[in-house]
């Protein structure tokens, strides 16, 4: 008799906010007030631990003249 499992995949983002953050010279606090959410939400994102909104993604891209393509990195993940 033959198993098969099932893959399962997940995906992980990373996120440039931190670098691109540098370039325009803004804080965490800079940035949150910009688009209208706390620094710690900001922070969150910035350690990969929280999935904005696409609304919050594409303001915070606005604000930093980017993409959203070029400011989150997505990784997919697999495991059994």
């Amino acid at each position: 008799m033959v198993l098969w499992q099932k893959r399962r995949s997940a995906m992980r983002f990373k996120t440039r906010i931190k670098e691109l953050r540098a370039r325009y010279d803004l804080t965490q606090d800079d940035l949150a007030k910009k688009v209208g959410v706390r620094r710690e939400t900001i922070l969150y994102l910035e350690k990969g631990k929280y999935n904005p909104s696409l609304i919050l993604a594409h303001k915070i891209a606005q604000v930093l003249k980017t993409s959203i393509d070029e400011l989150f990195i997505f990784e997919e993940k697999t495991s059994l």
